[in-house]
């Protein structure tokens, strides 16, 4: 096992470590440690390198070959900020999402004093900001940018994706100012077209060059050959390689992958999401091939106050209120009553994830009949669900979760899929494959074939 490479995940609660021996294109072990963030971010590790020695006699892995990701200290915190709400401003949104970002902030039109002061004190590690299609408005973005400038050191580094037209003036803003300003093409140049690619480039670069610094991660830089991405970054890219294949070796074809998390739920969609029907018409901005959205308010031990709110009109187990009580202070279910609690809220934090991510159907009466008005992406006809994520990957009840994230006959209005394949991410390593695919693609892809697990 000479080729083994190390594929590692700093968490803010678990750092992971996924060994993979690529001559054999399999996991020779795994390690799930506490992180040690708060202190430094080596010793915890540490402890998982130590783990994987022990259960394979491998030494020497401070020497091996390792990629990493990361969402530690908060992970990639990004504020947006653009003109028209469901144009500019989602696109930015759009790009900063799909960068692995958590957008802690989104604003439209010119920012207010007390926007900028609730921007400061968020601290957001980059402030995206869009607004005007190429040659249209430019007053919006000016004027914001301008307001950005004068804020201080909470505030450190900017992305201006807007009109590209209002660029010269905008730099003559930050001319004599200490903010790193990056410049990079306008995420919406035209009315309904949507160019994140090159925005999202830039979010990853200034995570690699300047962030992880600050959050401590260099620290691991001994060990590690680079820190290439967020780790929800990490996650799309498996996705997309699972959903497009690489080369001669085909791929899954569209796909959703839901990972449920104790403080947020994300859902990553890799479809076009075109209307099913041809007499369907597309309202608002054209959603991105790769799409991920993040629920910040659904997870099972951070955010069960908003749980509980959705869960009143449903019936539940004996004892519920007490036993949630102790998942919001890290108790892990382990009676039937408590394992029960936890399956209700899995299934609804999965039911309602996946419904805000999937487009809907809008019927409009108008003078010539009815019209069909489709928001966002059509999700029927995807044929692979793949859950990952604790609440998921380590419950007895897999396949009812999951099922949670389909289409339903009582509310055919929201486009989610209709008959698919569900799969699990059975032994965590979706962020590893979406590393691996940056460097080994076709590796990665059979590592992803071998073990999702269709149940």
């Amino acid at each position: 096992m000479d080729d083994i490479r190390l594929l590692i995940d700093f968490g803010s609660t678990f750092t992971k470590v996924v060994a993979v021996d690529l001559d054999k294109v399999e996991v020779v072990a795994t390690a799930r440690v506490p992180s040690t963030v708060e202190s430094d971010i080596t010793v915890g590790l540490g402890e998982a390198l130590k783990k994987i020695e022990e259960n394979t006699g491998i030494g020497d892995l401070e020497e091996r070959e390792a990629l990493a990701c990361s969402s530690a200290a908060g992970g990639l915190r990004m504020v947006c900020a653009g003109f028209v709400p469901e144009l500019t401003s989602k696109a930015a949104n759009l790009a900063a999402l799909g960068a692995g970002a958590k957008v802690i902030g989104c604003y439209s039109h010119k920012l207010t004093q007390q926007e900028i002061e609730e921007i400061e004190a968020a601290s957001p590690d980059i402030v995206l900001l869009s607004g005007g299609t190429d040659g249209g408005d430019e007053q919006v973005i000016i004027h914001n940018a301008s307001m950005v400038s004068r804020t201080g050191r909470a505030i450190s580094n900017v992305i201006i994706a807007g009109n590209k037209t209002a660029c010269d003036e905008i730099r003559a803003i930050f001319r004599d100012n200490s903010k790193n300003v990056l410049y990079t093409s306008n995420v919406m140049p035209e009315i309904g077209v949507l160019d994140v690619a090159p925005c999202n480039k830039e979010i990853r670069d200034l995570f690699m060059r300047n962030i992880i610094e600050a959050k401590g991660i260099a620290r691991a830089k001994a060990i590690i050959k680079d820190v290439i991405m967020p780790t929800p970054s990490a996650v799309l890219e498996a996705a997309r390689l699972i959903a497009d294949g690489y080369g001669d070796a085909g791929g899954f074809g569209d796909l959703i992958v839901i990972d449920v998390g104790g403080a947020t739920t994300d859902v990553h969609s890799i479809a076009q999401g075109k209307p099913a029907r041809p007499d369907t018409i597309i309202a608002g901005l054209h959603e991105p091939y790769e799409k991920r959205t993040v629920e910040g308010d659904l997870g099972l031990r951070y955010n069960l106050d908003r749980l509980l709110e959705l869960v009143k009109e449903r019936e539940t187990p004996p004892n519920f209120d007490a036993i949630v009580k102790g998942f919001h202070e890290g108790k892990l279910p382990q009676t039937g009553e408590e394992k029960a609690c936890h399956l209700l809220l899995s299934c609804l934090t999965m039911e309602v994830a996946v419904s805000r991510h999937a487009g809907r159907i809008e019927v409009v009466y108008g003078p010539t009949g009815e019209t069909l008005v489709q928001h966002g992406k059509d999700l029927t006809h995807i044929k692979t669900v793949i859950g990952t994520g604790g609440p998921v990957v380590f419950s007895g009840n897999r396949r009812e979760i999951l099922e949670h994230a389909l289409f339903r006959e009582d509310n055919p209005f929201v486009l989610k899929p209709r008959d698919p394949d569900l799969y699990i991410d059975e032994q965590y390593i979706l962020y590893a494959v979406g590393l691996l695919s940056q460097v080994e693609p076709e590796k990665a892809l059979n590592l992803a074939r071998k073990y999702l697990k269709r149940i």
